[in-house]
Parts: C-alpha cells; sequence; structure tokens
C-alpha cells in the first residue's frame, strides 16, 4: 500500500560489502543481523512492529514479517505477542483480512480498512509454517481462514488470468487492473499450494509468474514497483506511478530467489553485477523508460538483497531504519 520507501543509503562502496551509512543521519544498531536485535529495535512490547521511517506506524506487511522472523528466530512469545495485537487491532471480520495500516498518531488509528495482500499473505504462511512448529492447531486453523480470503476476495479472474491484487479496494479499473509484482511471495504461495491443493493456487501461480515474466521494461528489461495489467498479454508500468524499479520492487529478486524462481532473476542480476563490475554503487531506484537515476545509493538493507542475489558478503550490522533491517532480515533468513 502507499508506504514511502524513500529511506535509503547516500553512499556505498562495493570493495567493503558489509553495509552503508543510512541517509538522514540514522545509525547502525549494535550488533549482526539477527532476531533478538531486530526484535530490540522494532517490535513494541504491546507485539507491534514499528516502522520508524513512516512516522512510527505499523502495517500488515510489518507485523506479518514480525511473526516470520520470530518464528525463525525461535520466539515463540514474540510470535504469540505479534499475532495478537495484529488480531486486536488489524483484523477485518467482514472480510478476514487485515487493515493494512496503524497510525497511532490519529484518532482512530485504523482509518482505512483495506488490506494489503502482502501482509495477509505473509501472516497466512507464517501462522502454517508456525502450526506445524510449535503443534497449535490454532495457528493452522486460522491460516487457513485467511487463505480462503485471500483466494475469494484477492483474486480477480480478468483478460483469461487469475489475477492476485494488492488489496480488496482501489486497484481495478475499467480499462485496467492495477498490481504489485512484489506481492507474488513466491515460498508462500508455493505453501498455500501443498496445503490447499493445486486446484486451488495452481493457476494464481502459474498466471502470477506469467505476469512477473512479461514485467520487464524499458531496455534493461527490469521490472517496476507497479503494474497495469490491460489486456490478455499487456502489460506495462502502471499509469500515474513512478515507472521505477525501486523500493517495492527490490523484493521482486529477494522473493525469486527464495523460490527459486531463477529465470525471474536474471535482468535484475546483470544490472546489479554491471556497477558491482566497475566499482560504483548501485542506485536505490531507476527509471525504467528514462534510465533517470537515484542520486543516492541502495540502502544497506537493498545491499543485502543484492549481495543474496549475486553471492556477495552481505551488510554485516543490522540497519536502524525499519524497511532497510526488514531487507536484512529477509536476505538473511527467507530459505
Amino acid at each position: 500500500m502507499g508506504v514511502d520507501r524513500r529511506t535509503a543509503c547516500l553512499s556505498l562502496l562495493f570493495a567493503a560489502t558489509a553495509g552503508c551509512a543510512q541517509a538522514g543521519g540514522s545509525k547502525i544498531v549494535a550488533g549482526a543481523i539477527s532476531w533478538p536485535n531486530f526484535k530490540a529495535a522494532f517490535l513494541d512490547p504491546s507485539g507491534r512492529i514499528i516502522d520508524n521511517g513512516n512516522g512510527g506506524i505499523s502495517h500488515s506487511e510489518g507485523q506479518g514479517y514480525g511473526m516470520a522472523l520470530a518464528l525463525r528466530g525461535g520466539d515463540q512469545a514474540a510470535f504469540d505477542t505479534i499475532f495478537r495485537w495484529s488480531e486486536a487491532n488489524l483484523a477485518n471480520r467482514d472480510t478476514g483480512l487485515y487493515a493494512w495500516r496503524y497510525d497511532p498518531r490519529q484518532p482512530n488509528p485504523v482509518g482505512d480498512q483495506n488490506n494489503a495482500s502482502d501482509g495477509d499473505i505473509f501472516i497466512a504462511w507464517a501462522l502454517a509454517d508456525a502450526a506445524r512448529k510449535w503443534k497449535n492447531p490454532s495457528y493452522a486453523s486460522r491460516s487457513a481462514e485467511i487463505r480462503r480470503a485471500i483466494r475469494s476476495s484477492l483474486v480477480l479472474e480478468r483478460y483469461g488470468r487469475s489475477l492476485l491484487l494488492p488489496g480488496v479496494q482501489g486497484f481495478v479499473k475499467p480499462d485496467a487492473v492495477t498490481l504489485n509484482p512484489a506481492y507474488f511471495i513466491w515460498p508462500a504461495l508455493d505453501a498455500f499450494r501443498l496445503l490447499d491443493g493445486d486446484a486451488v493456487w495452481g493457476k494464481v501461480i502459474a498466471d502470477s509468474e506469467a505476469i512477473a515474466s512479461a514485467s520487464r521494461f524499458g531496455p534493461l528489461h527490469l521490472p517496476t514497483d507497479w503494474i497495469d495489467i490491460s489486456g490478455p498479454a499487456i502489460v506495462s508500468p502502471a499509469s500515474g506511478r513512478p515507472a521505477r524499479f525501486g523500493f517495492d520492487a527490490i523484493r521482486v529478486p529477494l522473493y525469486a530467489k527464495s523460490g527459486r524462481r531463477t529465470s525471474l532473476l536474471a535482468p535484475v542480476a546483470n544490472f546489479w553485477q554491471a556497477y558491482v563490475g566497475k566499482g560504483k554503487p548501485i542506485p536505490a531506484w531507476i527509471d525504467v523508460e528514462s534510465g533517470e537515476e537515484a542520486p543516492y545509493a541502495l540502502s544497506s538493507g537493498g545491499m543485502a538483497v543484492a549481495s543474496r542475489t549475486l553471492g556477495l558478503q552481505e551488510p554485516l550490522d543490522l540497519s536502524a531504519d525499519y524497511y532497510a533491517a526488514v531487507l536484512q532480515m529477509l536476505a538473511r533468513f527467507l530459505p
């Protein structure tokens, strides 16, 4: 949804791929990239994952990330705390999904009941894995409810394809459907197929793969943060949004690597490798149509994704910025 991803590195030296300073004067959290350090920096005791780069808000994707990372850290107490907060504050009983944004500065912190499908997917995936790890049937039951809600409310049959919407509201127009390629979380969708069967998820996954393959634009063949589907084989950068491979689309190679979709990695890997080979910093974003580049380099989180993609040494220290830290943690701990 409309989360600002502008926090980024101002400088970067590839000869020392151990990390970089954060824009805006942020510092590095003391300690390594680990669940205890992430928890200490970003998890409120109430169970709210705090996005300190966006005024201290929380959102469903952050709650899902927190649950997934607590699971991989073997921290059931934190997992339960994050889950309970999400259920109490974000769960929409009418849709079975989660409101995308919680802003503690507002009189009504959840003023928009629309969801974000990446948050729903991460929460359902984390619950399913936690049910197996900790033998908790209530996790499995809630995961199944969310998966059914995703399938019934967020998959639109249009142009001969099953389109995985970014949210229930606001993405379907008469002449196009807007999607986010970074919401194709392949390892989660593969887990859903194993749980629910190919009849439920097979076409969604196959069509999402085809859309992701077609989302390669400009001379560098890069995906953009948002795309429009306007026909059976018509995919373009989303109208009214910057045509950038940027702060959302950086998760495309992350999930492709984790989900073993190697064919989706090649254009991004080639783009990044061209900078690495010349010893130049990778820009935080590039306009796929004009070629305009960000005047600053990838954050340490972006570098963690690039490093995993290219097989380089990743940054060593956890960023103090929420989104950069999330990318570092996911790059380190996703399968």
